[in-house]
């Protein structure tokens, strides 16, 4: 069973080249990114604590971001970058948000479908600065954080199974996946993970 799909644009070589450029810049909005994945995850478990079959994944997937931020800090502290004096907006995830349903039921199936997006467009993203960084120790970190949003990217459609038909679920992602393209093509080209 396929449980999530390929990003319908893939990321443009100028945006590996700004990574690349400022890296930790990167470092920085790549650790915003894993605390905010982790409150995401949690987040579902607070919204949805009568979805029951899926807290225990939550949970896990929320911890496993939360260890990810913790790698990225450490990278971080060995190279002398500090945390953010705040967190910024992510206009990815937003222009995403407002664009989902608004209705309890359907926005529930948007969000995890949105999720799923997100991780399957990370795991894209690490993998182009995996082969793109020369350090041992980076290109093996970011080898294994491409494998684990992959992962992600399936569990939340799985997650979604659990309370939608199959055919509504696949309708709906290949629906967002048109919808990630355009927000990504058309969102300013930075040394951040978005």
């Amino acid at each position: 069973m396929q449980l999530n799909l390929e990003i319908g644009v893939a990321s443009k070589q100028e945006w590996i080249d700004a990574v690349m450029a400022d890296f930790n810049s990167f470092l920085q909005d790549h650790a915003d990114c894993e605390r905010k994945a982790s409150s995401m995850a949690m987040s579902f478990v607070a919204k949805y604590p009568n979805r029951t079959e899926i807290i225990p994944e939550l949970i896990e997937t929320a911890v496993e971001e939360l260890e990810h931020f913790q790698q990225v800090y450490a990278l971080m502290e060995k190279r002398g970058v500090e945390l953010p004096a705040k967190m910024t907006k992510d206009f990815y995830v937003d222009r995403l948000i407002k664009q989902a349903y608004s209705d309890p039921e359907r926005r529930f199936m948007d969000r995890l479908l949105i999720a799923s997006v997100l991780e399957t467009r990370g795991a894209e993203r690490f993998k182009m600065v995996a082969d793109a960084l020369e350090d041992p120790e980076l290109k093996k970190f970011y080898k294994m954080l491409w494998t684990s949003e992959a992962k992600h990217g399936h569990i939340f459609v799985k997650m979604a199974m659990n309370y939608f038909n199959r055919k509504d679920v696949y309708d709906r992602l290949h629906w967002w996946i048109d919808r990630e393209a355009e927000v990504i093509d058309s969102l300013e080209i930075r040394a951040a993970l978005h």
